[in-house]
């Protein structure tokens, strides 16, 4: 949300008027001078944002922030195929998206969607709102085992060692 406020507030400073702004995405009315480009570009960053107008990094920002939003933003992950929601809702073939994803950013799109679903899985064991079971029905797991396997790997700790650390750093804090 701070970085679409930032950016409205950057286009409203140089008199540019948009139609469209969400994460990773705005659409101007104007057509931009390379001055006013300049300008945008340098105030964005300034701010730590950057500017791309290169359609492939554009659109690896796209999924990236697709995945998130899926992930980390939803309450309930979408039933829908990963593969299939990110073809509908970005107009590729999934093919496409998944070659271009990995030759540039290096990291499959199925091993980016499981560090931030493991990434989720923490925050919401840290939360302890939810037990494992209901954690792995929130994120669509097959199983608790599917979690279990999938946390340990990327973490190198079980899902219950993990709740077990938090708990004791939290005791030691009350014994501060």
């Amino acid at each position: 949300m701070r970085c679409k406020m930032v950016v409205k507030s950057e286009l409203d400073k140089l008199g540019l008027h948009y139609t469209k702004i969400e994460l990773g995405e705005v659409e101007v009315m104007e057509n931009l001078t390379e001055e006013q480009l300049k300008l945008l570009k340098y105030s964005l960053l300034q701010s730590g944002l950057e500017l791309m107008d290169n359609q492939k990094s554009i659109l690896i920002e796209k999924i990236k922030n697709t995945i998130l939003e899926m992930v980390l933003y939803n309450e309930e992950m979408p039933k829908i195929n990963f593969s299939e929601h990110l073809s509908n809702k970005l107009k590729h073939d999934y093919t496409y998206l998944a070659n271009l994803f990995s030759e540039v950013t290096g990291v499959t799109i199925e091993h980016y969607i499981i560090i931030h679903k493991i990434e989720r899985v923490k925050e919401l064991i840290l939360f302890d709102e939810l037990n494992l079971t209901e954690i792995a029905f929130k994120l669509n797991y097959s199983s608790v085992a599917h979690l279990s396997n999938q946390f340990k790997k990327i973490t190198g700790l079980t899902p219950t060692f993990f709740k077990y650390l938090r708990n004791k750093k939290i005791t030691a804090l009350n014994d501060v």
